[in-house]
């Protein structure tokens, strides 16, 4: 009967980056100003592919879906972390479970459209003459289907199996938001299946995926280096390095966080966080400058509707 004697937990205490009081101002002027830039390009790029009909294209439609992911990450995460480093740092644990839901399916559809990206690269590059029925508008409805129906599915599992956990050894987060890998710790059920279905997904999800577009981009470059003339092989290398370094740092990230969900050291959780920063909030904001910094036709476009140079 010793079950009667735990207390459940109702909240969890978040401890954040560091709770030396100088510093939570750095943190707050840091963090806020990752999601105002992540909010307001990402809307940008949403706003500006759906309203220019030259921008309806395979490469333009999955950086729609990307821009929706990375608002539904940031936004998940970083209100709840600027409110604690000015308030409270609590969170519900229904919070914390709607929390690790969101991030959860916003993590899985971000590396399934890394990959979906990658394809219609490969299809562009190495398959150019076949590209309008390989990559027609069924083909990226239906990869888009299949992004978002197996993130959710992904969450879906994973989070119900974290309900059936109970917390009460302690409600203390040694993180900044709620994920897999911190929760479990804090759990006094047994989380064997928990860790085996996080292993499980991040072997599908982030390694499966990684070598499915690593293995596209060799067949690009591949195909790259085949091409004659110095600008052809420019041109070509311009439309796929920005995907291919978004893409090295956000899975190395992602494996190192979910690979290992059991370890314990303190040092190791500290690392974490820092990584967790990268594709959490620092990925999100760089996406919108990599994707369209130097796109000539995004620009474009973007000139036409805020005409900068009246």
């Amino acid at each position: 009967m010793a079950w009667m004697n735990q207390t459940l937990v109702t909240e969890f205490f978040v401890k954040g980056f560091s709770e030396t009081p100088h510093l939570q101002p750095l943190f707050f002027v840091f963090f806020l100003s990752l999601y105002t830039v992540a909010l307001s390009g990402n809307i940008l790029i949403f706003v500006t592919i759906s309203f220019n009909s030259t921008l309806h294209t395979p490469m333009y439609f999955f950086l729609v879906n990307l821009a929706v992911v990375d608002i539904l990450c940031t936004s998940t995460i970083l209100p709840k972390l600027l409110g604690n480093m000015v308030g409270r740092k609590t969170i519900s644990y229904e919070g914390c479970m709607t929390q690790l839901y969101f991030f959860t399916w916003s993590l899985g559809a971000e590396l399934l459209l890394f990959t979906a990206m990658a394809y219609d690269r490969y299809v562009a590059i190495c398959r150019p003459l076949h590209y309008s029925t390989m990559m027609s508008k069924r083909v990226c409805m239906l990869l888009a289907a299949g992004v978002w129906s197996i993130s959710i599915l992904n969450t879906s599992i994973n989070s119900s199996l974290m309900f059936q956990l109970s917390f009460c050894h302690s409600n203390v987060v040694n993180h900044f938001f709620c994920e897999i890998p911190a929760l479990l710790k804090l759990s006094c059920s047994p989380t064997y299946l928990n860790e085996t279905m996080a292993f499980t997904a991040d072997v599908f999800l982030a390694v499966g995926n990684f070598m499915i577009t690593m293995l596209s981009y060799a067949c690009i470059i591949s195909s790259i280096l085949k091409i004659h003339t110095t600008e052809g092989k420019k041109r070509a290398f311009s439309t796929c390095s920005s995907h291919l370094i978004v893409v090295s740092m956000y899975y190395s990230t992602v494996i190192y966080t979910y690979i290992r969900p059991s370890s314990s050291s303190g040092s190791s959780m500290d690392n974490g966080k820092v990584v967790a920063v990268l594709y959490t909030a620092i990925s999100p904001t760089l996406n919108p400058l990599n994707y369209t910094l130097c796109n000539k036709d995004f620009k474009t476009a973007l000139n036409k509707m805020f005409p900068f140079n009246k």
